[in-house]
């Protein structure tokens, strides 16, 4: 019985240990986590839409693709706040985006 205690020692030192060194990293991935970053290094849009009518539209905002996210993201600001992913292939995106870029310059 002296022998399992003595074997058992060694063990509950080490769980001890793990235990101790888990509760030192979760403080310091916390700081980190909240740390600024200069852009999310994530894609925003999950699920995008073939298109909305142009006159709820107040807002397209016109992301390339890059190291974030490897497609172009198409973000419309609804005229009541709201923000919506549209497909940037979509015949109809592609025209609203040209309408905005036209409707932008002529102000």
């Amino acid at each position: 019985m002296a022998r399992a205690a003595t074997a058992a020692a060694p063990r509950a030192l080490r769980l001890l240990g793990a235990a101790l060194l888990l509760l030192l990293l979760v403080p310091a991935g916390r700081r980190a986590a909240g740390a600024p970053v200069a852009a999310e290094l994530r894609c925003q849009c999950l699920q995008t839409l073939q298109g909305i009518h142009l006159k709820n539209i107040q807002n397209v905002k016109v992301t390339p693709w890059g190291p974030h996210c490897p497609q172009t993201e198409v973000i419309a600001t609804l005229k009541n706040g709201q923000e919506v992913c549209l497909n940037p292939e979509a015949p109809m995106v592609k025209k609203i985006i040209n309408k905005m870029l036209n409707k932008g310059s002529t102000h």
